[in-house]
């Protein structure tokens, strides 16, 4: 994938988030009579900066682009006119306090609510949850699931498509539950099945859970002919062309899309001879496979997928489409549920169930906006929604230096009936600094452990 798209698709993910968490707290201060002297995107020395209105806020943008600030009028970090004293961030009572500093993290969540809410309404498109090829000796298998059953309800709660799928069986298989599939089978029968997922382990839950349940989306036997080529992608860079029927690959004949994709996927970064059958014409161009980490291994994408028939893809394809009020209150649950869930994988990786693998840097962050930007509107929106409920959880966590750990210290005023002590938020700041930079690390090293394995 082109790395200045890439970074494009990052940068914008990151200004789009960054700018409602900080228009959180600059709202709400403003709403307070908190007087605002900065609102800044990105740390350090301001590489540009304006101001406007009455009060004369500078707004900014700084060297390092990783975050941002709103900088208020405080008596704490500098001397105040008497007559301006009324409106600094010190002198204003706890609730207004907690409000303000709150409101960066709701922001981020009523944008999740807000980008869900559209997705809702334009309609997501989706595989149905219908079963593949069910491997012997998987959790699938011994509850007796067969190729071909269409999946309705997990614990009751209906599925509409393979995402659902995951997403329920995450969330339990992260609680060890015992879960109950409704599935219909190619008779019209309807049955019940039991998965046991309280054997998982910390090791199970990293990659890719459904695969390791035996669950396998069902596809079509597919031949090598190309229907569709993604802009920017190998296949496109190497003059595929749509239509085009793949005859071999290195003097090697492949007949079944299977065998183009292992050929691909095992082959990263590596040159490929393709022989083509185009309209007729035997055609030869040779496809270098782009390098992309998942699960840790680096595998070869081109950019392509298969020619699949109509009448198959209307089988096996739907569309989640709500009215406007329904997809409102599937946005809200969507939000919630993701916060909720967030907040237990945090805690999970804290008492050691969940591997701190899960945690993810800048680089892999980056890696999914560039990927998921390159599929199209509903991906990347998609992406930007978890990214800014994952914004927001993380913020409101209660460690000093994020917004969670100003909230705690509000919290402990409200009990004791004065502020807390400077030393006190001294030592909290060295503490949060100890624990961010060790998060940071983590990031990093996952990032690059992620790059490493894959070469």
């Amino acid at each position: 994938m082109n790395i200045i798209f890439t970074l494009i698709a990052f940068a914008l993910a990151l200004g789009i988030l960054i700018v409602i968490h900080e228009l959180g707290h600059y709202w709400v201060a403003r709403l307070s009579g908190v007087k605002v002297l900065r609102f800044s995107i990105g740390f350090g020395k301001p590489l540009l900066v304006k101001k406007y209105g009455a009060d004369q806020t500078e707004w900014a943008i700084a060297a390092f682009p990783l975050g941002g600030y709103v900088k208020m009028l405080d008596e704490r970090e500098g001397k105040v006119s008497p007559h301006e004293a009324h409106r600094a961030f010190n002198r204003q009572t706890v609730s207004r306090r907690i409000a303000i500093v709150a409101a960066g993290p709701i922001a981020n969540l009523l944008l999740a609510i807000l980008l869900y809410w559209v997705l809702f309404m334009h309609g997501v498109p989706g595989i149905k949850p219908v079963l593949g090829d069910v491997p012997k000796q998987t959790a699938a298998s011994v509850s007796d699931l067969k190729k071909g059953d269409l999946i309705l309800n997990i614990n009751t709660q209906p599925v509409a498509t393979w995402q659902d799928v995951r997403w329920y069986l995450l969330q339990d298989a992260v609680q060890k539950s015992i879960v109950k599939i409704e599935v219909q089978n190619t008779k019209g029968e309807l049955s019940f099945h039991t998965l046991d997922l309280s054997g998982l382990t910390a090791e199970d839950l990293d990659g890719d859970l459904l695969e390791k349940l035996g669950l396998s989306i069902f596809r079509p036997e597919l031949t090598t002919r190309i229907g569709q080529i993604l802009p920017d992608g190998a296949s496109a860079q190497a003059g595929l062309h749509e239509d085009d029927v793949v005859v071999s690959i290195n003097q090697s004949q492949v007949q079944r899309w299977e065998e183009l994709v292992e050929w691909v996927r095992k082959s990263p970064g590596l040159p490929l001879l393709f022989s083509l059958d185009r309209q007729g014409k035997v055609v030869q161009l040779t496809v270098v496979p782009d390098g992309v980490v998942e699960n840790g291994t680096k595998v070869g994408k081109i950019g392509a997928g298969p020619w699949v028939d109509p009448s198959q893809k209307k089988m096996l394809l739907t569309q989640v489409k709500y009215s406007p009020l329904r997809a409102l209150q599937e946005s809200v649950r969507k939000t919630l549920d993701t916060a909720i869930f967030s907040l237990k994988m945090l805690f999970k990786m804290a008492i050691g169930e969940v591997s701190l693998k899960n945690i993810s840097g800048p680089i892999t962050i980056a890696d999914i906006a560039g990927q998921t930007a390159s599929l199209g509107f509903v991906p990347y929106v998609s992406f930007l929604a978890l990214i800014s409920i994952s914004l927001g959880v993380l913020n409101l966590l209660p460690i000093p230096l994020l917004d969670g750990g100003h909230l705690l210290y509000y919290m402990v005023e409200i009990i004791k009936g004065s502020p807390v002590s400077e030393r006190v938020m001294e030592i909290g700041q060295q503490v949060g600094m100890a624990f961010l930079l060790t998060l940071m690390a983590f990031a990093f090293y996952n990032d690059i452990n992620r790059l490493l394995i894959g070469s």
